[in-house]
């Protein structure tokens, strides 16, 4: 008991509740980081909610080219993500901004202008089969190159400016910070897909694609502006980019110490049998060469970081179908769901995300990150219950809304979930492998989309999704059970049964006086 007074003085003389001591934000600066993050997500978001009708509309009566690109997109992510991150890492901050947001815009300007090409010309698979499958081809390169800069960006922006920024400033800040940013990736995923929606129902898809491309065309230059501004008018950024370009690379490290190694081993060689050395040394080069492997070098520091459980864990998550992507809302059409109600629901689940960012800081200050994160996730677990309930539901409208709903009400946990663990690796991760891990972190996440999707390919039969639901969820029950595991392996408890015990003799003493 004495152990955790003196922890909770320690941690009360670390983050005093008088925060005169600590220096304002600049706040007109970090409005201009949440603009110019608004503008580059909402551009993405477009792009994102639309691709899926374009692709229909190319190839009608089937999700062949939908499911292609999504496969596209996810793979790419999880093959160049650890490598992104690594970029990220590598560079100054001003170089991977004007390349993260050239990249982006161009890549969805692109896009965009080889959809208008193919919707232009709906016959081209007719007259010019080679010139559509071009164009096809095109469009997948460039939507996917754009998702893998907006990674970069993701990075940049969530990962590494944010903790930069908030440094010498009281820890509410880094968790007041983080629910903005996430609010504001919320609300343009759900306000970007409506008002995209509204241009393709009452003008046209051509009408869509064009606004993507003017959108791109014209914001790249005031996100560019903003993003400078917040660079050039918080000197911290401008350091800790210092910092980056001057460290020395992993690599050259590693090579010193090669040469050390080696220098060291053929002192020895003389006392060993060649042979034995000989095969010594050809399985040490190897392994040696394979670990020189960027991609492999990036896993390898993940691994290794203390919050590699709870990136698991959230990763996990993105193994489902319980989430108002394609698989779901095409079992909900085929279930005879309007889809105005689909969009309605959407939008209900977005708004419970955007909650969620409101209801974590307060959480956050009561049970700091690794609670908040366990509560979070049971939540989830707890909601998707009504998922796996709605399977034995005889009525099929019944069933279709009783899962709406609980894949909606499940946003709570886990947006909250997300800020948790995103903030444990803002915290816990050196900021020499901030980025390497946010690379690889996203890499895993898309990996996990992936076979999502192929999961979805596999067992394609509307009449099944039943066994979908069953597996997603049984994937969230694993999420919640790894990060079950790694708050036990650091607090060595999960309840205060000490406590339990005392609110229970309190209940029972107050019921024997009321007897």
């Amino acid at each position: 008991m004495e152990e955790e007074e003196e922890c909770l003085l320690a941690h009360v003389q670390e983050y005093p509740s008088d925060h005169s001591q600590y220096d304002p934000l600049p706040s007109i600066l970090v409005k201009y980081l949440y603009i110019g993050h608004f503008l580059a997500r909402w551009g993405a978001r477009m792009w994102e909610f639309s691709v899926g009708l374009y692709m229909i509309n190319v190839w009608p009566d089937s999700l062949l080219f939908a499911a292609i690109y999504g496969a596209v997109e996810s793979a790419s992510t999880a093959l160049f993500g650890p490598l992104v991150g690594r970029w990220v890492d590598k560079f100054s901050y001003v170089k991977i901004l004007r390349v993260w947001l050239v990249t982006q815009n161009l890549s969805f300007m692109i896009a965009g202008a080889t959809v208008m090409a193919l919707l232009i010309y709906p016959d081209l698979k007719l007259t010019s089969f080679y010139a559509f499958v071009l164009l096809i081809i095109l469009t997948n390169i460039s939507g996917a190159l754009g998702v893998l800069s907006t990674l970069a960006g993701t990075i940049l922006v969530e990962r590494d400016w944010v903790v930069v920024i908030s440094e010498g400033h009281s820890p509410e800040v880094l968790t007041n910070m983080n629910s903005v940013i996430r609010r504001i990736d919320l609300f343009s995923k759900l306000c970007a897909p409506v008002v995209t929606g509204f241009i393709i129902s009452f003008v046209s898809l051509k009408a869509s694609a064009l606004t993507l491309v003017l959108w791109n065309t014209i914001s790249v230059w005031l996100e560019y502006w903003l993003f400078i501004s917040v660079y050039n008018g918080i000197p911290a950024l401008g350091e800790s980019s210092q910092r980056k370009i001057s460290r020395p690379s992993q690599s050259d490290l590693e090579g010193t110490g090669t040469s050390t190694s080696e220098g060291r081993s053929s002192l020895l060689s003389k006392d060993e049998n060649d042979s034995e050395f000989a095969e010594e040394s050809w399985i040490t080069g190897v392994i040696k060469m394979v670990s020189r492997i960027p991609y492999v070098r990036a896993w390898s520091v993940y691994l290794q970081q203390d919050v590699v459980l709870p990136g698991v864990s959230l990763a996990l998550l993105y193994f489902t179908v319980l989430s108002f992507g394609t698989l779901m809302t095409a079992t909900l059409e085929w279930e005879g769901i309007p889809a105005y109600t689909i969009g309605i629901a959407r939008g209900i689940s977005a708004a419970i995300g955007i909650s969620a960012t409101v209801v974590y800081p307060v959480l956050q200050a009561h049970i700091l990150t690794l609670r908040t994160g366990l509560w979070s996730i049971w939540c989830q677990w707890t909601f998707l219950i009504l998922c796996v309930a709605s399977i034995w539901i005889h009525n099929s409208l019944w069933s279709a809304y009783m899962l709406m709903a609980g894949v909606a009400t499940s946003r709570l946990g886990l947006w909250m979930f997300d800020l948790a663990v995103i903030q444990q690796m803002q915290d816990q991760v050196p900021e020499s492998d901030r980025c390497v891990v946010g690379g690889v972190q996203n890499s895993l996440q898309s990996s996990m989309d992936l076979m999502g999707y192929v999961m979805g390919i596999i067992i394609s039969n509307p009449q099944e999704f039943w066994k979908l639901i069953l597996v997603s969820f049984a994937m969230a029950t694993l999420a919640a059970l790894l990060y079950t595991l790694h708050v036990y392996r650091v607090r060595k408890h999960l309840l205060h049964f000490e406590k339990l015990a005392f609110v229970l003799k309190c209940f029972t003493s107050s019921q024997s006086e009321n007897s």
